[in-house]
């Protein structure tokens, strides 16, 4: 069975990072707007709201790194959960449970400031394509 997502949208507010009581670990919660691929009607875009949490090192990172309005490209996988509210009605919340996450732009979010300020954003997905060797891409490589 598989169960994964790959999201990238902008973040609506800024990550609310928690610590549990017993093991002290850190949780983060945020929710992503990922624009639609059609327009509406009155030709319009619109996007969904998608709840997000991500746990550990990786809320820390993205409490320290984004904040709203980040563009960021998440991966993890969709998680139901419910529970009973104090009217006695069964509460489902569905979520995305990130593994990585990666910021998409600088801090400024344009090209110039990428190249005058050399602020490159961080790949907190693990693998750095850099490493791999062989992943050196000329443009005549490319199919377009």
């Amino acid at each position: 069975m598989i169960n994964n997502v790959v999201l990238v949208g902008r973040i609506t507010r800024d990550p609310d990072l928690r610590y549990t009581p017993q093991q002290n670990q850190a949780v983060a919660t945020f929710n992503l707007a990922v624009n639609r691929q059609f327009k509406n009607a009155n030709g319009e875009r619109e996007a969904d709201f998608i709840n997000c949490v991500i746990w550990r090192q990786q809320a820390e990172n993205l409490t320290n790194w984004a904040k709203r309005g980040s563009l960021i490209g998440v991966t993890g996988r969709i998680q139901t959960r419910n529970y009973e509210n104090q009217q006695g009605q069964r509460v489902y919340i569905t979520e995305v449970v990130a593994d990585s996450f990666q910021m998409l732009e600088s801090k400024g979010g344009t090209k110039q400031n990428e190249e005058s300020q050399n602020n490159t954003a961080p790949n907190f997905a693990g693998n750095d394509s850099n490493d791999i060797p062989g992943t050196e891409i000329s443009d005549d490589d490319l199919p377009f």
